[in-house]
Protein backbone atom coordinates (compact mmCIF):
# COMPACT_ATOMS: atom_id res chain seq x y z
CA UNK A 1 0.00 0.00 0.00
CA UNK A 2 1.26 3.47 -0.85
CA UNK A 3 2.53 5.06 2.35
CA UNK A 4 3.69 8.61 3.04
CA UNK A 5 5.51 9.86 6.14
CA UNK A 6 4.44 13.43 6.97
CA UNK A 7 7.00 15.44 8.94
CA UNK A 8 6.19 19.03 10.03
CA UNK A 9 9.32 21.12 10.69
CA UNK A 10 10.23 24.45 12.17
CA UNK A 11 13.89 25.10 12.98
CA UNK A 12 14.96 21.44 13.12
CA UNK A 13 18.41 21.88 11.60
CA UNK A 14 19.99 19.57 14.19
CA UNK A 15 17.47 16.77 13.71
CA UNK A 16 16.05 16.68 10.20
CA UNK A 17 18.87 14.74 8.52
CA UNK A 18 19.00 12.24 11.40
CA UNK A 19 15.31 11.35 11.32
CA UNK A 20 15.23 11.18 7.51
CA UNK A 21 18.17 8.74 7.52
CA UNK A 22 16.51 6.62 10.22
CA UNK A 23 13.33 6.40 8.14
CA UNK A 24 15.26 5.55 4.97
CA UNK A 25 17.19 2.87 6.87
CA UNK A 26 13.93 1.07 7.64
CA UNK A 27 14.16 -0.27 4.07
CA UNK A 28 10.43 0.12 3.56
CA UNK A 29 8.71 1.40 0.44
CA UNK A 30 7.93 4.82 1.91
CA UNK A 31 7.52 8.32 0.50
CA UNK A 32 8.55 11.20 2.77
CA UNK A 33 6.87 14.62 2.81
CA UNK A 34 8.46 17.41 4.88
CA UNK A 35 6.33 20.49 5.50
CA UNK A 36 8.46 23.38 6.71
CA UNK A 37 7.05 26.52 8.31
CA UNK A 38 9.65 29.05 7.14
CA UNK A 39 12.58 27.83 9.26
CA UNK A 40 15.44 30.30 9.57
CA UNK A 41 18.13 28.04 11.08
CA UNK A 42 19.29 26.17 7.98
CA UNK A 43 16.59 23.48 8.05
CA UNK A 44 15.39 24.34 4.54
CA UNK A 45 18.91 24.02 3.09
CA UNK A 46 19.25 20.56 4.62
CA UNK A 47 15.85 19.54 3.27
CA UNK A 48 16.90 20.54 -0.24
CA UNK A 49 20.13 18.55 0.04
CA UNK A 50 18.27 15.50 1.35
CA UNK A 51 15.73 15.75 -1.47
CA UNK A 52 18.56 15.50 -4.00
CA UNK A 53 19.91 12.43 -2.20
CA UNK A 54 16.65 10.53 -1.69
CA UNK A 55 14.32 10.15 -4.66
CA UNK A 56 11.18 9.54 -2.59
CA UNK A 57 11.57 12.65 -0.46
CA UNK A 58 9.31 15.66 -1.10
CA UNK A 59 8.90 19.02 0.58
CA UNK A 60 6.51 21.92 0.93
CA UNK A 61 8.03 25.24 2.04
CA UNK A 62 5.45 27.56 3.55
CA UNK A 63 6.08 31.33 3.80
CA UNK A 64 4.92 31.68 7.41
CA UNK A 65 4.71 29.69 10.62
CA UNK A 66 1.17 28.36 10.23
CA UNK A 67 1.21 25.73 13.00
CA UNK A 68 1.62 21.99 13.42
CA UNK A 69 -2.10 21.35 12.97
CA UNK A 70 -2.08 23.26 9.71
CA UNK A 71 0.96 21.23 8.60
CA UNK A 72 -0.82 17.94 9.31
CA UNK A 73 -3.84 19.08 7.31
CA UNK A 74 -1.62 20.19 4.43
CA UNK A 75 0.03 16.79 4.53
CA UNK A 76 -3.32 14.98 4.41
CA UNK A 77 -4.40 17.16 1.51
CA UNK A 78 -1.21 16.30 -0.42
CA UNK A 79 -1.49 12.58 0.41
CA UNK A 80 -5.13 12.35 -0.67
CA UNK A 81 -4.38 14.15 -3.92
CA UNK A 82 -1.51 11.74 -4.63
CA UNK A 83 -3.76 8.79 -3.72
CA UNK A 84 -1.73 7.45 -0.81
CA UNK A 85 -3.41 4.68 1.18
CA UNK A 86 -1.58 5.29 4.46
CA UNK A 87 -0.31 8.49 6.07
CA UNK A 88 2.00 8.52 9.09
CA UNK A 89 2.64 11.73 11.01
CA UNK A 90 5.83 11.99 13.05
CA UNK A 91 7.67 14.83 14.78
CA UNK A 92 11.10 15.85 13.53
CA UNK A 93 12.64 16.39 16.97
CA UNK A 94 13.75 12.74 17.44
CA UNK A 95 11.36 12.13 20.36
CA UNK A 96 9.40 9.67 18.21
CA UNK A 97 11.23 6.45 17.38
CA UNK A 98 10.92 5.70 13.62
CA UNK A 99 11.39 1.98 14.36
CA UNK A 100 7.75 1.96 15.54
CA UNK A 101 6.63 2.72 11.98
CA UNK A 102 6.98 -0.97 11.12
CA UNK A 103 4.83 -1.94 14.10
CA UNK A 104 2.18 0.62 13.18
CA UNK A 105 1.96 -0.62 9.60
CA UNK A 106 1.77 -4.26 10.67
CA UNK A 107 -1.07 -3.64 13.15
CA UNK A 108 -2.97 -1.40 10.73
CA UNK A 109 -2.88 -4.03 7.98
CA UNK A 110 -3.42 -7.19 10.03
CA UNK A 111 -6.02 -5.92 12.46
CA UNK A 112 -7.77 -3.59 10.01
CA UNK A 113 -7.75 -0.52 12.23
CA UNK A 114 -8.33 2.98 10.85
CA UNK A 115 -5.85 4.80 13.09
CA UNK A 116 -2.85 3.65 15.09
CA UNK A 117 -2.00 6.26 17.70
CA UNK A 118 0.94 6.38 20.09
CA UNK A 119 0.41 6.73 23.84
CA UNK A 120 2.79 7.94 26.52
CA UNK A 121 0.57 6.57 29.27
CA UNK A 122 0.55 2.83 28.61
CA UNK A 123 4.03 2.24 30.03
CA UNK A 124 5.42 3.31 33.39
CA UNK A 125 8.37 5.63 33.01
CA UNK A 126 7.55 6.72 29.45
CA UNK A 127 8.31 10.34 30.46
CA UNK A 128 11.12 9.36 32.83
CA UNK A 129 13.71 12.01 31.97
CA UNK A 130 11.30 14.91 31.50
CA UNK A 131 11.60 18.02 33.69
CA UNK A 132 9.16 17.74 36.58
CA UNK A 133 7.16 20.84 35.56
CA UNK A 134 6.68 19.69 31.97
CA UNK A 135 5.86 16.14 33.05
CA UNK A 136 3.27 17.38 35.55
CA UNK A 137 1.59 19.67 33.01
CA UNK A 138 1.45 16.85 30.46
CA UNK A 139 -0.15 14.47 32.96
CA UNK A 140 -2.67 17.09 34.09
CA UNK A 141 -3.63 17.81 30.48
CA UNK A 142 -4.04 14.08 29.80
CA UNK A 143 -6.29 13.72 32.83
CA UNK A 144 -8.42 16.72 31.83
CA UNK A 145 -8.78 15.55 28.22
CA UNK A 146 -9.94 12.14 29.43
CA UNK A 147 -12.39 13.71 31.86
CA UNK A 148 -13.82 16.46 29.66
CA UNK A 149 -14.02 14.55 26.38
CA UNK A 150 -14.81 11.17 27.91
CA UNK A 151 -11.98 9.38 26.14
CA UNK A 152 -9.21 7.02 27.19
CA UNK A 153 -6.90 8.05 24.35
CA UNK A 154 -3.64 9.97 24.64
CA UNK A 155 -4.96 12.56 22.23
CA UNK A 156 -2.14 15.13 22.22
CA UNK A 157 0.57 13.00 20.62
CA UNK A 158 1.54 13.61 17.00
CA UNK A 159 2.90 10.14 16.10
CA UNK A 160 0.03 8.43 14.28
CA UNK A 161 -0.73 6.13 11.38
CA UNK A 162 -3.89 6.79 9.35
CA UNK A 163 -5.65 4.47 6.94
CA UNK A 164 -6.40 7.16 4.38
CA UNK A 165 -8.30 4.68 2.23
CA UNK A 166 -10.90 4.23 4.98
CA UNK A 167 -11.06 7.72 6.45
CA UNK A 168 -13.25 10.14 4.55
CA UNK A 169 -11.45 13.30 3.47
CA UNK A 170 -13.93 15.67 5.10
CA UNK A 171 -13.51 13.87 8.43
CA UNK A 172 -9.77 14.59 8.43
CA UNK A 173 -10.57 18.29 8.25
CA UNK A 174 -13.28 18.52 10.89
CA UNK A 175 -10.70 19.84 13.36
CA UNK A 176 -10.37 23.58 12.71
CA UNK A 177 -7.49 24.37 15.06
CA UNK A 178 -4.15 24.91 13.30
CA UNK A 179 -1.88 24.67 16.33
CA UNK A 180 -1.18 21.87 18.85
CA UNK A 181 -4.83 21.52 19.85
CA UNK A 182 -5.49 20.08 16.40
CA UNK A 183 -4.04 16.80 17.67
CA UNK A 184 -6.67 16.55 20.42
CA UNK A 185 -9.53 17.91 18.33
CA UNK A 186 -8.92 15.66 15.32
CA UNK A 187 -8.74 12.44 17.33
CA UNK A 188 -11.86 13.47 19.25
CA UNK A 189 -13.88 13.76 16.04
CA UNK A 190 -12.48 10.56 14.55
CA UNK A 191 -13.29 8.60 17.71
CA UNK A 192 -16.78 10.14 17.82
CA UNK A 193 -17.34 9.02 14.22
CA UNK A 194 -16.59 5.42 15.30
CA UNK A 195 -13.36 4.96 13.41
CA UNK A 196 -11.38 2.05 14.84
CA UNK A 197 -8.45 3.45 16.84
CA UNK A 198 -5.69 1.38 18.43
CA UNK A 199 -3.00 2.72 20.76
CA UNK A 200 0.56 1.46 20.99
CA UNK A 201 2.86 2.39 23.89
CA UNK A 202 5.86 4.64 23.34
CA UNK A 203 8.69 5.89 25.50
CA UNK A 204 9.04 9.60 24.82
CA UNK A 205 12.47 11.03 25.66
CA UNK A 206 12.80 14.73 26.28
CA UNK A 207 14.32 16.28 23.20
CA UNK A 208 18.12 16.36 23.10
CA UNK A 209 18.71 19.03 20.45
CA UNK A 210 17.02 22.36 19.97
CA UNK A 211 14.17 23.68 22.04
CA UNK A 212 10.61 22.46 22.28
CA UNK A 213 8.20 24.34 20.02
CA UNK A 214 5.40 23.89 22.54
CA UNK A 215 5.30 26.65 25.12
CA UNK A 216 3.35 26.95 28.38
CA UNK A 217 0.91 29.25 26.59
CA UNK A 218 0.15 26.46 24.10
CA UNK A 219 -0.88 24.17 26.95
CA UNK A 220 -2.98 26.98 28.47
CA UNK A 221 -4.82 27.67 25.20
CA UNK A 222 -5.28 23.93 24.68
CA UNK A 223 -7.18 23.75 27.96
CA UNK A 224 -9.40 26.68 26.94
CA UNK A 225 -10.09 25.02 23.59
CA UNK A 226 -10.78 21.75 25.36
CA UNK A 227 -13.72 23.18 27.25
CA UNK A 228 -14.94 25.01 24.14
CA UNK A 229 -14.93 21.71 22.26
CA UNK A 230 -16.85 20.02 25.05
CA UNK A 231 -19.49 22.76 25.08
CA UNK A 232 -19.89 22.59 21.29
CA UNK A 233 -21.21 19.01 21.47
Amino acid sequence: MKTVIIIPTFNENNNIDIIIKKIINLKLNLTILVIDDNSDDGTKKKILLLTKKYKKMNYIFRPHRLGIGSAHKRGFQWAKKKKFNIGITIDADMTHNPLLIKKMLTILKRKKFDIISSSRFLLDGALKNWPITRKSLTKIRYFLVKLVLNTSLDSSGGFRCYNLKNIRTEHLFLAKNNSYFFLIESLYYLEKLKYKIYEIPIILPYRSYGSSKMQIKDIFFSLINLFKLRLSK
